[in-house]
């Protein structure tokens, strides 16, 4: 990859050249100024920017990464595989607070995941000027599809041929287009896009206009408004340049280029032609990224007052105007009177939070939104799993740190929970150690004291004999305290000797806490997450019967977006005459309340079957139970009985999703039952019984609707996916099958809803299987198969 982040070189490979055409189409498509790619990288949920255009790519290096689990716009898209519109900051605000927390600016973003069947390739996405209170028109959402349709194909192309789409680096800076016409973002720009992607692919020029900027020749006729122009800014008391939106100078004045070491602090070297911040260093420093980011993403002027930079300070000020516009940025910079309050990290640049030096309330100002948006996450970390993953993307880049361990208390010992950057295996002789051995990550707890080493000899100076996975770097070891209880330490490395000021020091501890507040809660939620699994399972029928000519398959899966207890569940139950009864439901909701309710509503039905009830009378029986336990509550249901010796089913369905048949021949249906109203709304509701046969070899298949639901798409599109999938499923093992349904699903991290599948197919000759166990800590596998017909005794009739 020859691309680099802060040039506008080359791109020679194929892969890299398919995805900057794809930026620049993308933006001209969406009528935007700026935009970009993300594509898969080789670590597993882990998201790289491979290619951007219309913005300075360091000056958005925090933003590189992205991690598909976290709550930002890009790893929605990505997740769900759904576009995500975002008009506004109010509604960016409202959907992805930690997003604005890094970017609190008047922007509209528009992320269009690139997928090709199941395959994911990456998002597109596009910066545009806000338009409040305006949705995303249909126009623009199409013709963004379509990008994105065209990248996922030739991706798909590409990996077919054997070339490699993912991306590993920094992102390739794509020359833009510049303005549509009329000089505003909505006119077609796809043509010049492609235009210079090509000429940015050949390693030519992406065109004239920036040597003529500069001061090159203009001799023509058609020119002189240019020079008449140049001769008018070049007037002006003041250093002008022009900065296209990759950041590089375009244009500097007279006064630029007379005054570039006295007023600039330039190094006297040539400014056209250079990116901004290697030709004026000082504008680059941490206090300032935020002014930049503003002007490149919003339209609005932004002012700031600064002093001239060099190897020592100065007692001359200068005003720092940025006006934005679509094609670029203008830079003014004057002279002007020292401002009553004149911060100390203004006039020593080079020193703040995340730096190597000193800091001050002006540095932290800028500086601190990787902290900000730590604490965000943190609200959001559900596990201790993730927690630990929001501290590693937030708060090492924001101290520049690239190693980090967590260790957690249990039992008067500190066990690893998490590590990143260390050799692997160096923590493993400290995990488990106790709380009298003398170690830096111990003593941090014991003493509930910070400890800060600026250098590795200065730790093993106070650390005597204390191994070190490097003789060169720095530690902060951090007491992770909740509420006065002790949760365990966290260890900060850095690469290179640096000292920690006073607000540094005091910023780590506080997000110390806010870290170890929420270990706590996840630990908590762990806890109570197991709880919740062993109550569920409990609920659950914990074996299946074994009958013959008929074979029996129960799965359940938890929701992960929360711990409560799902309201989903199914049962088998030998009825009367040599007959099965296939049951599943759907309570409302979830909790114990609902746990409950389930736990009724299944000692229900199994009592209405047992006592010798058509499927009719169990299902209207139910309903009435229902009503008359909890008048709020409501259940959806689908009865099925069976006679396992001629095939003969009668079906019963209470406002449930209607089940599957797969034929012996493979063809699969989706059933068409009579049904009724959901249990609990209607005391007076009917529930038509519907007849049909189910052949040998045939399997019927029962679920709740968390195995169909798809964010943002009906529920016909799951159904008619599960169809499919229990097609391709073949006549093979019925747990296979059962297996294969719900691994999809059982691979989320962002199931809303539990799930419930029960699988029956009759069998042509007996087969003897030992009917499983239930396991709460996975989803719940059941077995039923033929073993042999064994005597039992006729069950009681129970008055429902």
């Amino acid at each position: 990859m020859t691309a680099r982040p802060d040039t506008s070189g080359p791109v020679t490979d194929a892969t890299a050249q398919v995805l900057a055409r794809a930026a620049l189409d993308a933006v001209g498509a969406a009528g935007g100024y700026a935009g970009g790619v993300y594509v898969r990288s080789g670590t597993e949920g882990l998201l790289l920017m491979a290619a951007v255009t219309g913005l300075p790519a360091p000056l958005f290096r925090p933003w590189w990464r992205m991690h598909v689990n976290r709550p930002y716009p890009v790893a929605e898209a990505y997740r769900s595989g759904q576009s995500v519109h975002l008009p506004d900051a109010e509604s960016a605000m409202r959907r992805f607070p930690q997003l604005m927390a890094g970017l609190p600016f008047p922007f509209g973003s528009l992320y269009e995941p690139v997928t090709r069947g199941r395959e994911r390739y990456g998002v597109l996405f596009v910066l545009r000027p806000a338009t409040p209170g305006v949705p995303v028109g249909p126009g623009d959402r199409k013709r963004l599809r379509a990008v994105a349709a065209r990248l996922a194909g030739e991706l798909a192309a590409l990996a077919a041929g054997g070339a490699e789409v993912t991306w590993e680096g920094d992102p390739a800076c794509v020359p833009g287009p510049g303005p549509g016409p009329g000089g505003g973002p909505g006119g077609d720009a796809s043509g010049s896009a492609k235009s210079t992607a090509r000429s940015t692919a050949a390693g030519g020029p992406a065109g004239t206009a920036r040597s003529t900027a500069a001061g090159g020749p203009a001799g023509s006729p058609a020119e002189s408004p240019a020079t008449g122009a140049r001769a008018a800014v070049d007037r002006l008391d003041l250093a002008v340049l022009s900065v296209d939106r990759q950041g590089v100078i375009g244009f500097a004045n007279s006064r630029a280029r007379s005054a570039a070491t006295t007023l600039l602090g330039s190094d006297g070297a040539e400014l056209s032609g250079r990116i901004l911040w290697e030709a004026l260093p000082w504008l680059g420093h941490p206090a300032y990224e935020d002014h930049f980011r503003a002007a490149f993403l919003a339209p609005a002027p932004v002012h700031f007052q600064t002093a001239p930079r060099g190897t020592e300070p100065s007692p001359h000020w200068l005003s720092v105007g940025l006006h934005p516009a679509i094609d670029g940025v203008t830079v003014t910079i004057a002279q002007t009177e020292t401002p009553t309050y004149a911060p100390e990290s203004l006039v020593r640049p080079g020193t703040g939070l995340g730096s190597s030096g000193q800091g001050s309330p002006a540095d932290r100002a800028s500086a601190l939104y990787r902290p900000v948006a730590l604490a965000i996450a943190l609200t959001e970390a559900v596990t201790a799993r993730q927690v630990s993953m929001v501290v590693t993307d937030e708060l090492l880049p924001a101290f520049g740190g690239r190693q980090l361990a967590i260790y957690l208390l249990g039992e008067g010992h500190l066990h690893l929970a998490w590590e990143t950057g260390f050799p692997q295996g160096f923590l493993d002789r400290f995990d488990g150690v106790a709380l009298d051995v003398r170690l830096p990550g111990v003593e941090t707890l014991t003493s509930g004291r910070p400890l800060f080493f600026e250098s590795m000899q200065h730790l093993a100076a106070a650390y005597p004999g204390i191994e070190l996975d490097s003789a060169v770097g720095a530690r902060a070891f951090l007491p992770l305290i909740a509420s006065g209880r002790p949760v365990g330490s966290c260890i900060l490395g850095f690469d290179a000797p640096r000292g920690f000021s006073p607000e540094e020091r005091t910023v780590l501890t506080a997000l110390a806490g806010l870290i170890a507040q929420a270990l706590e809660r996840a630990r908590r939620y762990d806890s109570e997450a197991a709880l919740a699994r062993g109550l569920q399972a409990a609920l659950l029928p914990h074996r299946l019967p074994v009958r013959e000519n008929v074979v029996t398959v129960g799965r359940y899966l938890p929701g992960t977006a929360g711990m409560d207890v799902g309201g989903d569940w199914y049962d088998v139950i030998e009825a009367r005459g040599g007959q099965l009864a296939l049951i599943i439901g759907d309570v409302q909701g979830h909790g114990v309340a609902a746990a409950a309710t389930m736990g009724q509503l299944r000692s229900a039905v199994r009592a209405f079957t047992l006592g010798g009830n058509t499927p009719e009378q169990v299902m209207r029986g139910t309903n009435e139970l229902l009503i008359d336990l909890d008048p709020g509550q409501f259940a959806s249901c689908c009865y099925v009985l069976l006679d396992p010796a001629s095939g003969l089913a009668l079906a019963v369905r209470a406002g449930h999703p209607q089940p599957l048949l797969r034929h012996p021949g493979g063809r699969t249906e989706v059933l068409d039952l009579a049904g009724g109203t959901v249990l609990g709304v209607d005391a007076e509701a009917e529930y038509p019984v519907t007849r049909l046969r189910i052949e040998p070899g045939a399997v019927l298949a029962l679920y709740t609707d968390g195995l169909v639901e798809i964010a943002g798409a009906d529920i016909d599109v799951g159904v008619e996916r599960l169809r499919a999938a229990l097609a391709d499923a073949g006549p093979g093992p019925l747990t296979e099958t059962a297996d294969r349904l719900v691994s999809e699903a059982g691979h989320s991290t962002d199931r809303p809803d539990d799930i419930a599948l029960l699988l029956a197919s009759r069998t042509s000759a007996p087969e003897v299987v030992t009917p499983e166990r239930a396991d709460p800590d996975q989803a719940v596998p059941h077995e039923a198969r033929a073993a042999r017909d064994s005597p039992r005794a006729e069950p009681r009739r129970t008055a429902p």
